[in-house]
């Protein structure tokens, strides 16, 4: 599964924005600076989240992670980064959430881009997601 692209048709892309959930703060270990806050969005699919490390609600960091591919942007560096996660590796490591491990890809993986940002546009009218989209500019 290393690399292989993923191809979503209009629906698929409509169904897996819309399966996002937030996830319960309480669940998510807060150690963080005041203004800063964590949030984190499970869809129904597994292996697909969606985190933001906001400080008083500006993206510092985000990562989206769908079958086994990353996506990721940190306020630090101001790009987009993809990559590759362990999450479809067969070892026991692996079947543990905190263990996830991502690998940069050497060469941006634009059609992950694109993808990417087609599943966030289904939910662009809320303000988390509309100022991730922001990021793609």
């Amino acid at each position: 599964m290393l690399n292989q692209k993923i191809i979503l048709n209009q629906s698929e892309i409509l169904s897996l924005g819309a399966s996002l959930r937030q996830i319960e703060q309480k669940i998510l270990k807060q150690k963080l600076n005041e203004g800063k806050s964590k949030v984190w969005f499970q869809g129904e699919e597994p292996y697909f989240d969606v985190f933001f490390e906001l400080e008083h609600d500006e993206i510092l960091w985000f990562q989206f992670t769908l079958r086994g591919k990353s996506l990721s942007w940190d306020r630090r560096k101001e790009y987009l980064q993809t990559g590759i996660t362990n999450e479809l590796s067969i070892d026991d490591a692996s079947f543990y959430a905190a263990s996830k491990t991502i690998d940069n890809d050497i060469q941006i993986d634009w059609d992950f881009i694109y993808l990417v940002k087609s599943i966030l546009e289904t939910r662009a009218n809320e303000e988390i997601f509309a100022k991730a989209l922001a990021l793609f500019n």
